[in-house]
């Protein structure tokens, strides 16, 4: 090839060279046009999200306060062991490490990963709560070698009087499928705990508040490099009772070792004034960590110290119903004050042979409505039920309150039972029976009523027919204004408009049950210094046979044993104008009179002398 052949060559190579290299310069010109200018935006905001991150900041839970402003429910912080999943690579590795430098137990681990799988909105999982001053240090040294995991403070719910309250305030648990199904997302962005129970669900929206979140920037582990900016969540709002905690601790004291429940209304307002369990449980177990044996423990224990028993526990009322019996006997004209039977050892029905036996194996002899009140003759309200029909003693009884929800502002209500002949066609398609009618009319057989609807009755009582709705919280103080907001108190309603010599007659008989000799609660009136009404019942638990009753060896049961009879009272005071109406279920207590009313007239004292020293701190200034 000539030399000139050749520099043509050469320069078409070299041309050819140039034209490439300057499409790759135009190309490498335009992607960097692209990514700068046109793109821009959007890899920016790729980047951001790499550096920067949103983290919700949950609102602190309202309080919760007695009546007299005294704490129940606040707020503590704790440290937790959170890991993000998103930032974990090997998650077996990473708690191989993390266990290696904190003690994380198997339930922690078995709860870790059961929230793993469920998944949810929160952006970390809790491994580990409540980490000592300690382990907070040790993790903070290794920090570095931890990526996806750190440890956060975060405020728990704290219970200062343990289980004093567990029933009426209820608990805060953690949030679970369920809850999520029915909570709004956006108000619980962040949040690990929900009310479940009593005041703390009923009242859920206004103590939960509304989130805020902080835009902090990260490093290349996920960590915290410093926040750029957000917003404040906004505290849910303060909650003050109707309780007062002097009463309150007096009931749970005075039930001692029995198990039952104590209820004291204002029948004025429907103020509960006391509603305690027992057994009952620590609530701020429910705010950290809690072992799988543990709660299986406390679940399946034959105390079950989680059931409500004010409001949950179903009782026959037993004898405490003899007042209402009497005034429907006088508002329907089937009685008058002045009748009197002769009430024997027992009573039949005509036609019948069965015997339906009075507590008294003796019998009364010959006694009036007055006295039967007075001495709970069983015998002389048998015949009274009977002369009444099941059907008028049914709507008596329902006017009053019983068979339905009382209305109060918590959690887990039941509506107790008022028999009647279509009760029992609907619920047991069975017919009713005459013997069933004269077992209703001392509140036993299929009669049930919870603790808060008895106290809801006495209330009833004093207030000579009118009902007002029992109710817990008093007010509400919104976390923007820092005000109290007075909730409306319900408006009484008149539902038995019985003639007041009708009330006049009863409520004096119930005065006699503890201020008459040989009323059945004439031993809690000594040193009283108030007029109080009252009724003592006693629920048999078991069936006495005939050859026991009469002459047959009776058998001695040990004090609480499950085969005792239950223990039930109620009352209020003053007569006069009554401001407190308290009932007291105590199971296996055996007499209403010997273990019930002595821990409602604790109860009184209480209740009076608190009033006695708010006069006299009031008179002198």
């Amino acid at each position: 090839m000539s030399e000139r052949a050749r520099q043509l060559l050469f320069m078409r190579r070299t041309r050819v060279a140039a034209l490439v290299m300057l499409a790759l310069v135009a190309a490498l010109a335009f992607h960097l046009f692209t990514l700068q200018v046109t793109e821009h935006g959007h890899y920016r905001t790729l980047s951001d999200e790499n550096r920067l991150s949103l983290i919700p900041s949950p609102p602190p839970r309202g309080l919760i306060y007695d009546r007299s402003g005294l704490l129940l429910a606040d707020n503590r912080t704790v440290y937790s062991l959170e890991i993000t999943p998103s930032l974990v690579a090997d998650m077996d590795a990473l708690l191989r490490q993390v266990r290696a430098v904190v003690e994380v137990g198997d339930d922690d681990l078995r709860r870790f990963r059961k929230a793993l799988r469920a998944g949810g909105f929160t952006r970390s999982i809790e491994l580990r709560t409540r980490l000592s001053e300690e382990e907070v240090a040790r993790f903070a040294v290794l920090r570095h070698h931890l990526r996806g995991a750190d440890v956060v403070g975060r405020l728990v719910r704290h219970y200062p009087y343990d289980e004093l309250f567990a029933h009426a305030i209820g608990y805060v648990g953690a949030i679970s499928r369920d809850d999520l199904a029915a909570l709004d997302q956006r108000r619980y962005r962040g949040a690990r705990h929900v009310g479940k129970t009593g005041i703390e669900n009923h009242y859920e929206r206004e103590l939960h508040g509304l989130p805020g979140f902080r835009r902090v920037e990260v490093n290349a582990g996920g960590h915290l490099i410093r926040t750029i900016g957000g917003s404040k969540p906004r505290p849910g709002s303060d909650v003050m009772l109707t309780i007062d905690t002097a009463l309150q601790e007096q009931a749970y004291s005075a039930l001692g070792d029995h198990d039952g429940a104590v209820v004291a209304l204002d029948p004025r307002s429907g103020d509960v004034l006391t509603l305690v369990s027992k057994p009952s449980f620590d609530p701020n177990l429910f705010s950290g960590s809690f072992s799988r044996e543990r709660y299986r423990r406390l679940l399946n224990s034959p105390d079950k110290p989680f059931f409500n028993r004010a409001v949950s526990g179903q009782y026959p009322p037993g004898s405490i119903i003899k007042p209402m019996v009497a005034l429907a006997a006088l508002h329907n004209h089937v009685g008058d004050m002045q009748r009197k039977i002769f009430a024997g050892p027992y009573y039949q029905l005509p036609g019948y042979s069965r015997r339906y036996h009075d507590w008294r194996e003796e019998g009364h002899g010959w006694i009036n409505m007055n006295t039967a009140i007075v001495q709970s003759c069983d015998v002389f309200f048998y015949d009274t039920a009977h002369r009444l029909g099941i059907n008028r003693l049914a709507l008596f009884l329902e006017d009053f309150g019983l068979g339905r929800p009382t209305g109060v502002d918590t959690t887990a209500e039941l509506s107790g039972i008022v028999p009647s002949p279509q009760w029992k066609r609907e619920a047991l398609g069975q017919a009713w029976f005459p013997a069933e009618t004269i077992i209703a009319g001392i509140g036993q057989g299929y009669m049930l009523a919870t603790p808060l609807q008895m106290a809801a009755m006495a209330a009833v009582l004093a207030n000579r027919g009118e009902r007002v709705v029992p109710r817990l919280v008093k007010a509400v103080r919104q976390s923007d204004t820092g005000l109290w907001r007075p909730l409306p108190v319900a408006e009484r309603k008149r539902v038995i408009a019985s003639p007041p010599e009708h009330w006049d007659y009863v409520i004096d008989a119930m005065n006699a049950v503890i201020h008459r000799p040989n009323g059945t609660a004439y031993r809690i009136s000594r040193g009283m210094d108030y007029v109080a009404a009252g009724k003592t019942g006693t629920v048999q638990v078991r069936e006495i046979k005939e050859d026991v009753r009469y002459g047959g060896e009776k058998e001695e049961l040990e004090p609480g044993s499950k085969l005792e009879d239950h223990a039930m009272f109620i009352a209020f005071a003053p007569v006069e104008n009554p401001e407190i109406a308290v009932a007291v279920v105590v199971e296996h207590g055996g007499s209403g009179a010997r273990t019930a009313a002595p821990i409602a007239r604790k109860l009184l004292d209480v209740y009076f002398g608190l009033l006695r020293a708010q006069f006299s701190l009031h008179a002198s200034g």
